[in-house]
């Protein structure tokens, strides 16, 4: 496991360690209704499409911090990560590889949520710490998405993103993903509210499952000069 250390963040004298990063965080529908052997099935599944999902898109997922989580896993990324490719790439590459477990693995079909957002994160002893890690969890986890999945039994991948991630992505208008293609959600959990969007643009059901690819990064772009701007797809409950 890659750990994201204070030299990774560069402080500002007086400030201690911050930064801004994208994380990317990912649960299997049902975990916990499969037994032993499947649980562990599925989690070798999960990884291979991550990792060919993350190759596809021209991620290095050797370079993120990940947090195994069981029934999932959630990353931080570094610096430099391309947001574009994140955001409109990503999901349509991991979609894909899903879809490919599905047809060979012969046993229960593997369904994901992928949540995506961008926020301030900080080293700490245990792994990162900050409320950008709170924020994609409680999305991650929004009854919302995981009834998405109960309706829509054509999605092996629901996607929710932050509204950080839609206002600035998104809205930007780089990557062939409109606005209109998400719906605004909130969830509140212990008093908080958090607002995520969520994909479910159902106009061309084949089309529109796995998100189309992102325009070209040219030199005149605001994401070829600036890395670190914002980026952002089955009937289990998990």
């Amino acid at each position: 496991m890659t750990r994201l250390t204070a030299s990774e963040i560069r402080p500002t004298p007086g400030l201690g360690s911050l930064a801004f990063r994208f994380l990317v965080a990912v649960d299997i529908a049902g975990f916990s209704r499969r037994p032993a052997a499947e649980q562990a099935r599925a989690q070798d599944d999960l990884e291979n499409a991550m990792t060919h999902a993350a190759m596809g898109a021209g991620l290095d997922r050797e370079r993120w911090y990940r947090q195994p989580r069981g029934d999932g896993d959630l990353a931080v990324l570094p610096h430099d990560v391309n947001g574009l490719s994140l955001l409109a790439d990503y999901p349509r590459r991991l979609a894909a590889a899903n879809a490919d477990v599905n047809l060979t693995n012969g046993g229960s079909r593997l369904r994901l949520r992928l949540a995506i957002h961008h926020g301030a994160v900080a080293p700490g002893r245990f792994g990162p710490v900050g409320t950008a890690l709170v924020t994609i969890s409680r999305l991650l986890d929004a009854e919302v998405v995981r009834q998405h999945l109960c309706r829509r039994s054509d999605l092996d991948v629901a996607l929710i993103i932050s509204a950080t991630v839609y206002d600035e992505i998104i809205w930007s208008g780089l990557c062939n993903l409109t606005p209109e293609a998400f719906r605004r959600v909130t969830t509140r959990v212990k008093g908080i509210s958090y607002v995520g969007y969520l994909y479910e643009d159902s106009s061309k059901v084949q089309d529109y499952i796995i998100p189309a690819l992102p325009r070209p990064i040219t030199a005149e772009s605001p994401l070829a000069r600036s890395p670190n701007l914002y980026p952002v797809g089955n009937h289990d409950h998990g």
